[in-house]
């Protein structure tokens, strides 16, 4: 990759986990009625089938890598409380449908799902179920910590009906896991992805980030290469996000001048890439692997990726819920926030409220625009044939993304834009070019991370 496409491109952008991104939603034209109101079309429009996104925020340990929002605590008798609010809070939006929800997916993320007991994890799914069916083809997941997943963890969410789980690795070498305060040796990962194979997971995950504190090159190739050792059938390789100003993530326990960036950075994620090609992993749009026989390599092939707040996903359902503390939920008519604070976010739901606080109802342009971003993050190309998919600003945008093309990182075909395989580590910054929030109100502090 040509170092100065890099130094070029290399600027603060969003993720796109949504659009608009969570700092332009417009919250004075956001109410609670209006939030329910587009759950109660999008739930009609989806026969009642959904995701669940179901936050738990409690860790033993502060990972200094994590933007996330949790608690530090060793206290475990929060974990049953804490589960009866989330099922309150389930029970508040299941008085809202009209009919029983049908889930499609459930995905439990942290904070540490694995901070929780197998038992509370059984009654925390059981209650969900209590108000609820499955879908005809539905998939769970969850997060574990190597070092606390245990082997009964895993069988009792087996038994829920679990087949996937991701491991948090990061990285193997010692001095980089001391500085991001997250010590676990090859061995405990080892051990947790084998059980989960015996027990029958039929996708495991393994998560490594790029770009940390004092990581060198030979530290990727060592970390990839033991991965590699297991062989598991996704892989994400994050680049490392850098937001030291958000509160409470941690971010501080190094410094600026320890962390790689720009060309440096870039090439540990090129030497990770071509080491996962070698042995027939596939890119799945940004920062994702799989093998070919994956569902998610099987959704790229078929143009039936989806992206959303968890990422990317083969379900692809257009009604998200988020439950628990600072839990995102999208309707796809809008998204909204649960409060952040744990303490808050009971009260709420004490209260018999939904406990968002923030949120976007999205306009028409919005709509449009989310959908060519949407087709940008997962299958690298959209298309304006359609007149659904036009929208004022369009040849306004084309215009702008002319330089791309001039570098040789997109193509312009008959109404439609392609990013072209040297164009993928810019696909952020493409996507961009059709964030009318952002280019009209560039923020006057740094709000995202380093696009490259």
């Amino acid at each position: 990759m040509s170092s100065s496409l890099v130094q070029k491109y290399n600027v603060p952008g969003p993720r796109y986990t949504s659009y608009p991104t969570v700092p332009f939603w417009d919250e004075s034209t956001f109410s609670v009625g209006g939030w329910e109101s587009s759950l109660h079309k999008s739930f009609d429009e989806n026969n009642g089938e959904l995701s669940l996104y179901i936050h738990l925020p409690y860790c033993e340990s502060l990972c200094t890598f994590c933007g996330c929002h949790k608690r530090i605590t060793k206290r475990h008798e929060v974990e049953s409380p804490y589960i009866d609010t989330v099922l309150s809070e389930w029970k508040l939006y299941c008085d809202l449908f009209d009919g029983t929800p049908k889930i499609k997916e459930i995905h439990l993320g942290g904070g540490t799902p694995t901070f929780f007991s197998p038992e509370n994890l059984k009654k925390l799914i059981d209650g969900i179920f209590k108000l609820a069916e499955h879908a005809d083809d539905y998939e769970f997941s969850f997060e574990g910590h190597p070092n606390n997943t245990t082997k009964e963890h895993l069988q009792t969410l087996y038994d829920l009906g679990f087949r996937r789980v991701s491991y948090g690795v990061q990285d193997y070498n010692p001095t980089i896991q001391k500085a991001i305060h997250r010590i676990q040796p090859f061995e405990n990962v080892k051990r947790a992805t084998d059980q989960a194979r015996e027990i029958g997971y039929t996708s495991i995950s393994h998560d490594l980030i790029f770009g940390l504190p004092f990581q060198k090159m030979e530290h990727v190739v060592d970390s990839i290469n033991k991965t590699l050792l297991l062989m598991p059938e996704r892989i994400a390789f994050y680049s490392y996000a850098h937001v030291p100003w958000i509160k409470g993530n941690g971010q501080r326990g190094f410094d600026e001048n320890d962390i790689p960036k720009g060309d440096e950075k870039r090439a540990l994620y090129e030497t990770g890439k071509k080491l996962l090609e070698e042995l027939n992993y596939i890119e799945i749009g940004m920062d994702h692997f799989a093998l070919e026989s994956d569902s998610l390599s099987v959704a790229l092939k078929n143009n039936e990726l989806h992206r959303n707040f968890m990422g990317y996903t083969t379900q692809k359902t257009n009604l998200m819920i988020g439950l628990g503390a600072s839990s995102i939920s999208d309707s796809w008519y809008a998204f909204a926030q649960n409060a952040k604070g744990i303490d808050e976010y009971t009260k709420l739901v004490n209260a018999g409220t939904i406990p968002v606080y923030r949120g976007h109802l999205l306009n028409s342009q919005d709509l449009i625009i989310r959908k060519h971003i949407l087709n940008l993050m997962c299958n690298l190309r959209t298309s304006w044939e359609e007149s659904s998919n036009y929208f004022e600003e369009l040849p306004k945008v084309l215009s702008s993304l002319k330089e791309f093309a001039n570098d040789g990182l997109i193509e312009f075909k008959e109404n439609e834009l392609v990013i072209v395989e040297e164009g993928r580590p810019f696909v952020r910054n493409i996507c961009m070019a059709f964030d009318m929030y952002l280019l009209k109100k560039k923020p006057d502090t740094q709000l995202f991370s380093m696009t490259v």
